[in-house]
């Protein structure tokens, strides 16, 4: 019995040794997480969507108002729609990032322009009425002041400079806010004729245009949201409230005998709104590089 006790104690501290000369391995180190998107650096983007005014009034005043054209001119005068102020909306946008505070705060900077189809807009206004009544033979015959105003206006394309300051809810969902400065190309026509009417007879009393074209500065304010879907590409929508201020211009009516009769003064005020949705590819040149930690 003592023999195999003898025998089972050296077995167990022969295993024992072969044990500890047996090398060591530690197991592998789990893969590092993919680095967070860098929004820092710049970027270029398409746009697209719709704008709508939030005026498309016209103001007319015909000037002078008093002595023998006073009723002339009342009827060339007034508030005339319109009627149309909306279209199509689309271009581009290029721009650059700043990513700090612990990664979740962006802040930039953005400059876009963008073409505008089917905002042109306008209308007439007619108005007849009796001045005189004269006798021919024993018929009376009434002559009437027929007065027409026609108007026109349009915004053809649009662009703006903005800063953009925006928080990362995730490391791809940034909401921001954004506002600077606006501008846009302008049109603006208005013609006019009256004539006296005697029976079926039109004369032409008066007649006039003027036009106006101009690049008009203003600024800008909204807000978006831009989520980076894949790296280096981002799909933003965004809305802006723009107002280029008045715009305003003369025409000139001269008579039959082509003397300046009067003269007409037009203003209207270019301000509205625009819904869009784009799509950005981010460069990141300049950001700092990821360091992987283990």
């Amino acid at each position: 019995m003592k023999k195999i006790l003898t025998a089972l104690a050296l077995v167990l501290t022969a295993g024992t040794a072969l044990a500890a000369d047996l090398p060591h391995y530690k197991a592998p180190l789990p893969p590092p997480p993919p680095p967070p998107p860098l929004w820092t650096g710049f970027y270029v983007g398409l746009n697209a969507g719709g704008t709508w005014a939030n005026n498309n009034s016209i103001y007319v005043t015909n000037w002078p108002a008093g002595g023998a054209f006073s009723v002339a001119n009342l009827l060339l005068s007034g508030s005339l729609s319109a009627n149309n102020g909306a279209g199509f909306i689309g271009g581009g946008q290029i721009g650059y990032n700043w990513q700090f505070y612990n990664g979740s705060l962006v802040a930039g900077i953005e400059a876009d322009i963008q073409g505008i189809a089917g905002s042109r807009g306008g209308s007439n206004s007619w108005a007849a009425v009796p001045i005189a009544t004269i006798t021919i033979g024993d018929t009376p015959v009434p002559i009437n002041l027929l007065s027409n105003v026609n108007v026109r206006r349009s915004l053809d394309y649009l662009g703006t400079v903005r800063g953009r300051l925006g928080w990362l809810f995730t490391p791809t969902l940034l909401v921001y806010g954004t506002g600077g400065l606006a501008y846009g190309g302008v049109n603006v026509n208005v013609s006019n004729f009256q004539a006296l009417t005697l029976g079926g007879l039109i004369i032409p009393a008066q007649f006039g245009a003027g036009s106006l074209s101009d690049t008009r500065v203003g600024w800008t304010a909204g807000g978006g949201i831009e989520w980076m879907f894949w790296p280096n590409w981002s799909a933003k929508a965004e809305y802006l409230y723009y107002d280029l201020g008045t715009a305003a211009g003369s025409a000139v009516n001269v008579g039959l005998a082509g003397t300046v009769v009067s003269i007409s003064q037009f203003s209207t005020r270019f301000n509205g709104n625009i819904v869009r949705a784009g799509v950005n590819y981010h460069f990141n040149w300049g950001a700092p590089p990821v360091v992987a930690k283990y």
